[in-house]
């Protein structure tokens, strides 16, 4: 996560912010040539054993966890702020059969979320270099859930060798930390894991590491 997160920009700067996001990550996806639609294993190891509900996958990406999960029986929404990554998902979902369990949608999601409420709320390192107000849309997903739903967040613990941002002094904000800050009900909003596991991680270019996860699972209880 970029040091920058933690600013909190007026209106007039989040607006720029929001389209410089918008360009950066257009031209992110527009220019790459190989998609890893591999899925997140921390995502992975949660939702196998649960019944397939209604999925979001927040900043879908090249839509390795939103397939994975339309292929195991979830209805997904599958958001990010590249239009590009979204049409590529879309090519993917029919390439792949699921077309008719995955919706995608545009949305900067600091201006906009979609209007279903779901079973699932995933957000896989949910991290830009610019300015986001990332607690004010993880609590706007956690109010999403359905009774019983779970949002999960897996957020960097440590710097991979391929990571972009290499900034030796950068803090990576614990679970504890992170549930600290969207501030919600624990006896509506208990947390189910804050963990920080340790796993081995396999970068673009096929280089592997020893990264840490930051896992904060929460479940809306409506109680």
């Amino acid at each position: 996560m970029d040091s920058t997160q933690h600013r909190r920009p007026t209106a007039d700067n989040h607006d720029m912010a929001s389209e410089d996001a918008e360009r950066f990550w257009e031209r992110h996806y527009r220019t790459r040539r190989a998609w890893d639609s591999r899925v997140n294993p921390l995502l992975a190891e949660t939702v196998t054993p649960l019944r397939p509900g209604a999925a979001l996958d927040l900043g879908c990406g090249a839509g390795g966890d939103a397939l994975w999960l339309a292929q195991r029986g979830w209805h997904v929404t599958a958001v990010d702020i590249s239009t590009t990554a979204v049409e590529r998902v879309r090519e993917r979902t029919r390439d792949l059969g699921v077309a008719d369990r995955v919706t995608t949608e545009q949305h900067d999601l600091a201006r906009s979320f979609p209007a279903d409420q779901f079973d699932l709320v995933s957000a896989q390192y949910f991290h830009t270099p610019f300015p986001l107000l990332r607690a004010q849309v993880l609590r706007t997903a956690a109010r999403a859930l359905r009774p019983g739903g779970l949002l999960l967040i897996v957020d960097h613990g440590s710097t991979a060798p391929w990571s972009w941002n290499q900034d030796p002094d950068i803090h990576y904000p614990t679970p504890t930390e992170i549930a600290a800050e969207l501030d919600l009900d624990p006896a509506r909003w208990p947390v189910l894991r804050a963990e920080t596991p340790r796993r081995r991680a396999t970068g673009p270019a096929g280089e592997t590491a020893t990264v840490i996860d930051n896992v904060l699972l929460i479940q809306f209880t409506a109680g």
